[in-house]
């Protein structure tokens, strides 16, 4: 039977979040035991170079880990990978919590932290199971996929969100024959206005990408391996790749076993406060598996999916467990690279009722101003690094730039955020 650590913090699922808690916590002072518990066999690694460098060769696996496996012993952090937990229960006051894994482990615990992440949410279709057709979240996926690109010379990519449009971007520069099918109106439609999604569509349709609107996926056909992709018009596309990104569903599963708040509203996610506390008070909980607060505002719930948030969350959240308080108002913000299209995010521009657009789009160097009652409140920059950077110092100061003046490319923002 194996070794049972002491107990001290838990902290389930080994990405972004879980990497940042543990780290957290060794340096805000915690002294105690640390166990880290990871499904994958991989140590913890970066997942968005996945779709983007990973994907179109430039970029190997060895260059995407966290940290060597060095820094895990040299910080008294127990780091198991391959194992899930199967059964979960939390100290109750006389005893210490209890987790099994399925290799047979029994960790105590006294504090417990959930960063169990996402998956990819599954088209179920007629022929989902056909081999080659993919799905890209995690190291192996994406190894799988790049080996299969290889020899690909038709590929469709269903899902015109991020993952898709850098997923084309990387297969178009390897000279394949791409198409993104879309079942919405215009693509990235939750989270870009209309005249960046047209953007998106013209910048990449000019790079050789042929890109359906308002198409769903019926059927993927083919005799053991995926051959073509009906649409619910009843085109069919050829095909002997394809990679399905149609969003993520957060993982709750222990969260509801243990009888943590859950919110089904907005996609699911295990509900936090501000500080990263769930239903349950001396659990927290980080990144894509919740839903919290607006950063900004406080108000509402809202999904964040992005590393700079999942990082500063579990910052948060290791603050929390050891008793501490913590400025929670952050900007979130996010990145996008496809091909040579660089689009950065800052703030969230739910909600907005303006926005102004700096610069030309045909230029391929521009940014979006977003405003509600006269407030800015985000920024979505292509290939403007500058105008991204002052946007986002402002939202940070909580000051806003007259949007009249910002839509003026001839004045310079810093002047704006200076004046």
């Amino acid at each position: 039977m194996p070794q049972t650590p002491s107990a001290g913090t838990l902290v389930v699922g080994a990405g972004q979040a879980g990497v940042q808690l543990v780290g957290s916590l060794r340096r805000l002072g915690d002294a105690n035991p640390i166990t880290l518990v990871g499904a994958e066999l991989h140590p913890p690694y970066q997942r968005p170079p996945l779709s983007k460098e990973f994907l179109s060769g430039s970029a190997g696996a060895e260059s995407l880990a966290f940290r060597t496996p060095a820094w895990y012993a040299e910080q008294r952090i127990d780091l198991l990978t391959g194992e899930r937990i199967v059964e979960l229960a939390l100290p109750d006051g006389r005893r210490p919590g209890l987790a099994r894994t399925t290799g047979g482990r029994a960790l105590h615990f006294t504090r417990l932290a959930l960063t169990t992440g996402a998956r990819p949410r599954r088209l179920d279709v007629v022929g989902a199971g056909l081999d080659g057709v993919h799905y890209l979240r995690d190291l192996d996926d994406a190894v799988r996929l790049r080996e299969r690109m290889t020899d690909a010379s038709r590929v469709v990519v269903v899902g015109g969100g991020f993952i898709g449009l850098e997923a084309a971007a990387a297969a178009r520069a390897q000279d394949k024959d791409v198409t993104v099918v879309e079942a919405a109106d215009r693509l990235v439609a939750r989270a870009v206005a209309p005249v960046v999604s047209e953007f998106l569509r013209q910048a990449h349709e000019r790079r050789g990408t042929r890109v359906l609107l308002s198409a769903g996926v019926v059927e993927f056909g083919g005799s053991g391996r995926v051959e073509t992709v009906r649409l619910t018009d009843g085109r069919e596309l050829p095909a002997d790749l394809v990679l399905v990104g149609v969003g993520v569903v957060p993982r709750t599963e222990l969260a509801e076993r243990i009888g943590l708040e859950c919110d089904g509203d907005i996609g699911g996610g295990i509900v936090v406060d501000a500080a990263a506390r769930t239903s349950v008070a001396s659990v927290v909980a980080a990144g894509d598996c919740t839903v919290l607060p607006h950063p900004m505002t406080g108000a509402g719930r809202v999904r964040l999916e992005s590393v700079p948030s999942a990082v500063a969350q579990a910052g948060t959240a290791a603050a929390t467990l050891l008793g501490r308080t913590t400025d929670t108002r952050t900007v979130p913000w996010f990145w996008s690279n496809q091909g040579d299209l660089r689009l950065q995010i800052a703030g969230l521009s739910t909600g907005y009722d303006r926005y102004e657009v700096r610069g030309e789009p045909d230029s391929e160097s521009f940014a979006v101003l977003y405003y509600r009652d006269d407030e800015l409140i985000a920024v979505d920059a292509v290939n403007a690094p500058t105008d991204y950077l002052v946007v986002r110092k402002a939202l940070t100061m909580g000051r806003t730039l007259p949007a009249d003046k910002a839509a003026d490319p001839g004045i310079p923002l810093k002047t704006l955020l200076a004046g």
